[in-house]
């Protein structure tokens, strides 16, 4: 009977594949789970602490819709401080997909055609297709780096936007400076727009961040704290780029997430400068497991930051392969196809306990021995 109340945007994408996994898995008692994609580790004390301070001084109202004035200025100032005072605006949005929501809302019309780069976070392509445009994939595979004569052949007149991630989910690849620079000229000289997704910057394990706004002041970034300061359910990101385009995304804002949560704002700002390098560290150490652990069971790139992998399942369907691993070993794992147009891989996510990892590891290697010995 509701069939007929569903917007022609609700039939449009389905549910989390993510969630599916999480039905499949309902009734397990003690899973190995290494498909959350959210950070081990808790928030630092000291914001726990501004937090609860904030609630008990009242602080519980409204903050203006670009965000409470102490964090926006701290945040504005970083941004001066990397890009040169006056060059971008920022504000701060409901979490970093908040953000990516307020952009396509202010930048995407039905019919455009938005560049992905395949596999991609699951939420790029659901919100593409929410707002009516098109997107066009660009595969990566087998190693997910990026092939800019690709993107170039995949340009038409109908192009509008193309979303870059780096460091990447479901991937972990990491673009270097001149890949960043050429994909960034290729995009400035066709007058197309890029959204930068930079929620993982700080997870680079062998080199260093390179942010396409280095070398375009039109890119439009979009950052937080969830994953740098274990803080995914506080919703405290922001964004960051031209004053016309942060103005209309500040006016979707007002209509719809108001403004992030107020005593969450205000206990991020306590956050900011916690040295993390040790949690960082923590977190190459887990990649390296993952990895040497692996490598001789599986097609398994190397991540070069985020806190995920993306192996090639050892049979066709990687679909099949986690419904094996979840049902016959208890392993908790997410299919490639939630990620991509492809079912070949699957994502494993290594925020979780050394010991979980160890456990994961071991019967992975089963897993894919039992694989080859059916073959």
């Amino acid at each position: 009977m509701y069939e007929s109340w569903f917007s022609d945007r609700a039939k449009r994408f389905d549910a989390s594949g993510i969630r599916k996994v999480f039905d499949l898995a309902a009734n397990l008692e003690h899973p190995v789970n290494l498909s959350i994609g959210q950070p081990d580790f808790d928030t630092p004390k000291i914001a726990r602490e501004a937090a609860m301070e904030a609630i008990s001084g009242r602080r519980n109202g409204y903050t203006p819709t670009q965000g409470a004035a102490e964090l926006r200025g701290v945040v504005q100032k970083q941004i001066d401080a990397e890009y040169g005072e006056g060059v971008r605006e920022a504000f701060i949005t409901s979490g970093t997909s908040g953000g990516l929501l307020l952009a396509l809302m202010a930048l995407v019309n039905p019919g455009d055609e938005v560049i992905l780069f395949d596999p991609f976070f699951v939420m790029y392509d659901a919100l593409v297709r929410m707002l009516g445009a098109k997107p066009v994939y660009i595969s990566t595979y087998p190693d997910f780096k990026i092939d800019v004569n690709k993107v170039a052949d995949a340009i038409t007149d109908k192009t509008k936007l193309l979303i870059f991630n780096s460091p990447a989910n479901p991937t972990g690849f990491v673009a270097s400076e001149q890949e960043v620079r050429d994909l960034t000229q290729l995009v400035t000289e066709k007058g197309i727009v890029m959204i930068s997704d930079e929620i993982y910057r700080f997870f680079c394990y062998d080199g260093t961040f390179c942010s396409p706004a280095k070398f375009s002041k039109d890119v439009i970034v979009l950052d937080g704290y969830s994953k740098c300061y274990g803080m995914p359910g506080w919703r405290v990101g922001f964004a960051h780029g031209p004053h016309e385009v942060m103005q209309q995304m500040l006016k979707f804002q007002q209509y719809s997430f108001v403004c992030a949560p107020s005593v969450l704002q205000l206990g991020a700002i306590a956050a900011i400068g916690t040295d993390m390098t040790d949690i960082f560290n923590a977190y190459r150490h887990k990649r390296d497991m993952i990895y040497d652990g692996l490598k001789d069971y599986y097609e398994i790139p190397k991540s070069g930051g985020a806190f995920y992998a993306f192996p090639k399942a050892p049979i066709p369907s990687a679909t099949d392969f986690v419904t094996k691993l979840i049902q016959e070993y208890q392993l908790l794992v997410i299919p490639g196809n939630v990620f991509s147009s492809r079912d070949t891989n699957f994502r494993i996510s290594f925020a979780a306990s050394d010991e979980t990892i160890e456990k994961g590891v071991e019967i992975l290697r089963k897993a894919a021995q039992a694989c080859r010995g059916n073959l």
